[in-house]
């Protein structure tokens, strides 16, 4: 290899910023180019398997109507996020240092990365289904390992390959998405009235089934929201605004209403929640192909996300920090693992779960920059990223985190009441932002960053100590 292509690759790998605020010199990509890598994830045919379960389960009215709520709520908290990070130069594991402290961070760190294995292995285990019904004779396990390993290599070279790649792959999504509604359309129907009007038997539209469809949309509402950081901080200064709607806005638009509409759709109208199975039932190796890029264009962000939360969460704690390819690897690897133990039979329950944790995390870091920061003026609006201006921890984001979490699991597993079991995402939401505030005015910012003294006097007491050190190597 020469030295121009190894240098070509050097810069590659740092244009990943896993443990630091991106320079302003490389803060520039156009608002369409970070539009168009998020839209990576809005075109996962995910989006159609819980618009399917959603209508066959609680009614396609009530998941239409929680689909246009997650519209609204991701799209508000998308664009806030998306905002700061561009501002700030930083995704939301960096964000989230000053908020919790630097080993505080973790914590949501290991989250967000725990979220996007989750989320890359049932993507994956739909490519895998649609290849298993067209090609029924390969073991499902070999094709588990096979596929779910593609997405390592296509992550190799960071955020300019992803672009690369989701910029190729959209125009063919389309021509393929067009070909399977036409074919749909002509299919025969499994319901004979509209398809909007489909209730199962015993289920109304509102009260309980329309909670329960909430309840999902949570689980991938937060991830959404959050996934916007990893990609608006490379926006140039001048599209900040623009890129913060679009990013914000346009792939909740398409993932919810478009994607999730169709999923409606197809489910009612051919009786399958599975899109890996009624794609290739529809379209045949053309389905296969069909679900094959979907599911890629989704991976590689899932996974290029979780290698970044790794990245963060083993360099806190543990101070090990291999380059972000590694975690790469591991956040491939984690995923297969997943795969083979079955996780898409766990769907429901794992978005519920995963979605109090994510909305908490949201509403924290929205409440903090917008109430503690903005509003109450508590804290400089400045993100500070760096360990040595830091505390360990910070209990404005750490106590709402552990508290809202604890308390809207128990509230997700029914030990609180219906109502809260149907709405725990969203009270544990709540939850977090009264007391991120409320703990914030207590210990008025204290613990968000370290005054110049205490560092200079860190500096000094480092200072002292390695002389002493030298001092006794020199007598001895």
């Amino acid at each position: 290899m020469s030295l121009d292509q190894t240098t070509g690759i050097q810069e590659e790998a740092k244009d990943d910023y896993s443990f630091e605020q991106v320079p302003e010199e490389k803060r520039n990509m156009g608002w369409f180019s970070v539009t168009n890598i998020t839209f990576g994830i809005a075109t996962a045919i995910f989006y159609f398997q819980t618009g399917s379960v959603m209508a066959l389960q609680f009614g396609a009215t009530n998941a239409i109507i929680s689909a246009i709520y997650a519209i609204i709520i991701a799209g508000v908290l998308g664009t806030v996020i998306a905002y700061l990070s561009a501002k700030s130069g930083m995704n939301v594991n960096l964000m989230s240092r000053q908020g919790f402290g630097y080993i505080g961070a973790s914590l949501t760190s290991l989250i967000y990365a725990s979220n996007f294995i989750m989320y890359c292995a049932f993507e994956g285990m739909i490519l895998v289904a649609a290849i298993h019904a067209y090609f029924p004779a390969i073991p499902l396990w070999l094709l588990i390992i096979v596929f779910g390993s593609i997405v390592i290599p296509l992550n190799w070279f960071g955020i300019k390959q992803l672009d690369k790649l989701q910029k190729w792959s959209l125009p063919i999504f389309g021509i393929f998405l067009i070909l399977t509604i036409i074919v749909a359309y002509k299919t025969p129907s499994n319901f004979d009235g509209s398809f909007w009007t489909y209730l199962p038997d015993g289920v109304q539209t509102g009260g309980t089934a329309l909670l329960l469809c909430i309840g999902m949309q949570h689980g991938i509402m937060g991830l959404t929201a959050l996934i916007a950081s990893d990609y608006a901080r490379f926006l140039k200064p001048k599209d900040i605004k623009i890129g913060s709607i679009m990013i914000g806005f346009i792939p909740q638009i398409f993932c919810f209403g478009v994607m999730g509409l169709l999923g409606i759709w197809f489910g009612v109208r051919l009786a399958e929640s599975n899109p890996g199975v009624y794609i290739v039932t529809l379209i045949g190796l053309g389905g296969v192909v069909f679900t094959m890029l979907t599911q890629i264009r989704i991976n590689v962000t899932n996974i290029y996300s979780a290698s970044l939360s790794l990245s963060n969460f083993f360099e806190n704690v543990f101070h090990f920090k291999p380059s972000r390819r590694f975690w790469v690897v591991v956040s491939g690897v984690l995923s297969i693992v997943l795969m083979l133990g079955g996780i898409l039979d766990y769907l429901g329950s794992a978005m519920t779960f995963q979605g109090v944790l994510l909305m908490a995390w949201a509403a924290i870091l929205v409440t903090d920059a917008l109430v503690v920061k903005k509003l109450l003026k508590i804290v400089p609006v400045e993100y500070e990223a760096r360990q040595e201006k830091l505390y360990k921890w910070n209990p404005v984001g750490v106590v709402p985190l552990i508290v809202s979490s604890v308390l809207g699991t128990i509230a997700a597993l029914g030990y609180m009441g219906t109502f809260l079991q149907n709405t725990a995402t969203f009270f544990a939401a709540i939850l977090a932002s009264l007391l991120t505030v409320l703990i914030a005015v207590y210990t008025k910012g204290k613990y968000y960053s370290k005054s110049e003294s205490k560092i200079v006097i860190n500096r000094k007491s480092k200072h002292k100590s390695i002389s002493v050190k030298e001092s006794t190597v020199e007598q001895v």
